[in-house]
């Protein structure tokens, strides 16, 4: 593990349209010692293509083509599993980064001494325009608040895992990253929120969180399948979660 690195981890599917932007993003970032991880889920397009040329330009973007679709969870575990930084970000293939993204959440987690941190983000359309929408965290989210409130976005996660310990995505189709930040605080962190906009997340109509039925469905398989709570306590954190999932879609 190398102090002071950070390990971003990009699944990357069909992504050709968008990884040039989210890659661009990280390439433009004030801080600079990092090493950007994209793996590659079997795309049909020329998403390996695309990345590569990045690549072949700055040796800290590294390309790993898999060759079966394995699903972004998966993906997302090859990446951590090459990572050497201390600290785990996550950039899906269709997001972007403010400039000083990194620069200003590391501070952040210095002055703090914070382990798990999540930030504002804008939202976008699937054409790169803002649609005016802001998504505003909190300042802390302990495990019992996050199962009623799922408003950390992947997008703006940063984890030193020299204080977590090692981890990887638990193996669900959908809401992995959910469940991953259930893990963290069962291990006895809070996720810190950080009131400043550091990223950009797009709108695409193929994403599982565009099919709001399913995400809710798998909002609930996390509950009773992989955290087991009771019937009746799953349902009094549902109904939480709908109502934030409401909340942050109207403000």
């Amino acid at each position: 593990m190398i102090e002071g690195l950070v390990s971003i981890i990009m699944p990357s599917y069909n992504a050709s349209r968008f990884i040039a932007a989210s890659i661009n993003s990280v390439l433009l970032q004030t801080y600079s010692n990092w090493e950007l991880l994209i793996v590659d889920d079997c795309s049909k397009d020329n998403s390996v293509e695309v990345a590569q040329k990045f690549a072949n330009i700055d040796e800290r973007v590294k390309v790993f083509p898999l060759k079966k679709n394995v699903g972004a969870a998966a993906a997302r575990n090859v990446a951590i599993e090459h990572a050497k930084g201390q600290y785990i970000a996550f950039l899906d293939s269709d997001d972007v980064w403010n400039d000083n993204k990194l620069k200003r959440q590391l501070a952040f987690m210095k002055q703090h001494s914070y382990a798990f941190t999540f930030s504002d983000y804008y939202v976008m359309e699937e054409d790169g325009r803002r649609t005016g929408n802001i998504v505003r965290v909190p300042a802390s989210l302990t495990y019992h608040q996050y199962l009623r409130n799922t408003i950390i976005g992947c997008l703006t996660v940063i984890i030193d895992r020299k204080r977590t310990g090692d981890f990887r995505m638990p193996l669900i189709k959908s809401s992995h990253d959910m469940a991953l930040w259930l893990l963290i605080m069962k291990r006895g962190f809070k996720a810190y929120g950080m009131k400043e906009v550091l990223a950009g997340y797009r709108l695409v109509s193929t994403s599982n969180t565009a099919k709001k039925w399913k995400a809710a469905k798998d909002v609930w398989k996390v509950y009773r399948q992989i955290e087991n709570l009771s019937v009746l306590y799953a349902a009094y954190c549902f109904g939480g979660y709908a109502l934030h999932a409401v909340w942050k879609r109207l403000r």
